[in-house]
């Protein structure tokens, strides 16, 4: 699961369903991204809280919701299932999270719907994803500034994505606060984000 805060308004990408894993973090959100029609993928319910019921963004298509506009691309996910890539812009930041995508290659449409990219959220190659040959060819296709791998869950497969991408010392942190002004002269940089 992603989590991302502009402001006030938070956004969530793929949260955990309750009972995936046992572990299912719950806040509320603005807006749900939901890439995947899966228990790992779909746990939209964890994303209520209070008087917060979030936006949700479910499959292809064009949304808007506070100000920001989201597009939401077709692509291939585990098992042969419909994986949405989807795009946003936050604080004039061009941000692209490729969900469960399983399609070692993205075609010449989706590579222009996405766009140019400045953060780009990454499958590492555990939960049915790209294996992190094909996610480090993704990456280079798409050219972002800043790449943060999710949806791995052990070491050994983010060791082997940061090899293909020829990253030996990533930056690490527990959380990421980025302006505009920080991705200036970045190409294909990886940030860690920890988990809590």
């Amino acid at each position: 699961m992603t989590k991302l805060q502009v402001g006030d308004t938070v956004v969530a990408a793929n949260p955990i369903s309750k009972g995936k894993d046992g572990k299912a973090p719950r806040f509320g959100a603005d807006l749900v991204l939901v890439s995947l029609a899966d228990p790992g993928w779909n746990g939209v319910e964890n994303m209520t809280y209070g008087e917060r019921v979030p936006f949700l963004a479910a499959g292809p298509g064009e949304y808007e919701v506070s100000d920001i506009f989201i597009r939401g691309i077709e692509s291939v996910g585990p098992d042969g299932k419909i994986n949405t890539i989807y795009t946003l812009n936050l604080d004039n930041l061009n941000v692209c999270h490729l969900g469960a995508l399983f399609a070692e290659e993205l075609s010449n449409e989706a590579l222009e719907a996405i766009g140019v990219v400045d953060i780009l959220f990454l499958p590492a190659g555990d939960y049915g994803t790209l294996a992190p040959k094909a996610a480090a060819k993704v990456a280079a296709a798409i050219a972002p500034k800043l790449i943060v791998p999710v949806a791995y869950e052990s070491e050994a497969t983010l060791k082997g994505f940061l090899k293909e991408l020829g990253e030996s010392e990533p930056e690490k942190t527990d959380k990421l606060t980025i302006k505009r002004r920080d991705l200036e002269g970045k190409e294909g940089e990886v940030v860690i984000i920890k988990a809590s």
